[in-house]
């Protein structure tokens, strides 16, 4: 874990999505944050001595989701499969497979396995499962405005986690889509999935793959953005907004609560997603588990064993 020292800065964005604004200044003390996302090694010793079973490897409940097929409501997650030719970038079921038998264990679906991605982000948590093994591990899930504060590593004020270019110099500093998402993926300059953890520069606090490779979990219910009331005082700590406020009734999933994620993810693209940046935000329910959704751990005390 790496130690972030507390302070003020300028959260949010107020030149990319509305979501992200207005930026607004807050407070944080200082915290512990995970230098990586958890890997499947990670969880694979916290099943291990747990016997923790994810989300995506239970059949859902009917009663929640009334309006499902029944041929589906069983262990499965939801899995990215590229397209063969462009596609509307306004519908995502173009892209997004619920597939039976995919979980963490099977992140490509059936017959895939993580020999050999032992080091690369666990995927196809839901937010239950990140908890259940932050508890386990002795630490939490970051807030949004801990987890932006470490990604932005010592900068304020830029649009990237290391200044104001995406690729400055013609060097990719994250794992995101490079080519026209989601059918042309140029493979010679990066990864169609996920990445090892730390193939990637650390940022300026030491922290890898804060940007890209997977969005991860925090603890935050998501809501809008506010402005303090009183433009004196500066928020300390700021927390989402309530479970039942987080939910979206327009959306089929509008019976759970969405939490914050961050970071954007290896399907961040150019000409779609553009999240690869600290203030960009995205709110999942979180019943909801993909394959490019991860997570890392924060604490307010250092740990044992700061390796660790």
């Amino acid at each position: 874990m790496r130690k972030v020292e507390g302070r003020e800065y300028l959260m949010g964005a107020g030149a990319h999505y509305p979501e992200e604004g207005p930026p607004r200044r807050v407070a944080v003390d200082s915290f512990w944050i995970d230098e990586t996302p958890v890997t499947n090694a990670d969880f694979a010793r916290f099943v291990g001595e747990t016997g923790h079973v994810t989300l995506a490897e239970i059949a859902p409940d009917p009663r929640d989701y009334p309006d499902a097929l029944p041929e589906l409501l069983k262990p499965g997650s939801s899995l990215f499969v590229p397209t063969r030719t462009p596609v509307p970038l306004s519908d995502p079921f173009r892209w997004w497979s619920f597939t039976l038998g995919a979980d963490w264990r099977h992140p490509y679906g059936p017959g895939s396995g993580i020999a050999g991605l032992e080091r690369h982000p666990v995927v196809h948590v839901a937010h239950a499962d990140a908890e259940a093994y932050a508890r386990w591990a002795g630490k939490r899930l970051p807030t949004e405005a801990e987890w932006e504060l470490a990604a932005r590593g010592g900068l304020d004020e830029q649009p990237y986690a290391w200044g104001g270019e995406l690729e400055p110099g013609g060097r990719m500093l994250a794992n995101y889509w490079k080519g026209a998402f989601p059918a042309a993926h140029d493979p010679i300059d990066s990864f169609e999935r996920t990445s090892p953890v730390g193939f990637f520069p650390a940022n300026g606090l030491g922290l890898f793959d804060m940007i890209g490779n997977v969005w991860e979990w925090t603890s935050d219910w998501y809501a809008l953005p506010d402005t303090p009331a009183r433009p004196c005082c500066v928020p300390r700590n700021p927390r989402g907004g309530s479970e039942q406020a987080s939910r979206d009734p327009n959306d089929p999933g509008g019976a759970f609560g969405r939490k914050v994620l961050k970071g954007g993810s290896h399907l961040c693209a150019e000409n779609y997603c553009r999240r690869y940046r600290p203030a960009a935000r995205y709110p999942q329910t979180i019943d909801t588990s993909t394959s490019h959704i991860g997570f890392r751990c924060a604490s307010d005390a250092a740990p044992a064993d700061p390796s660790a």
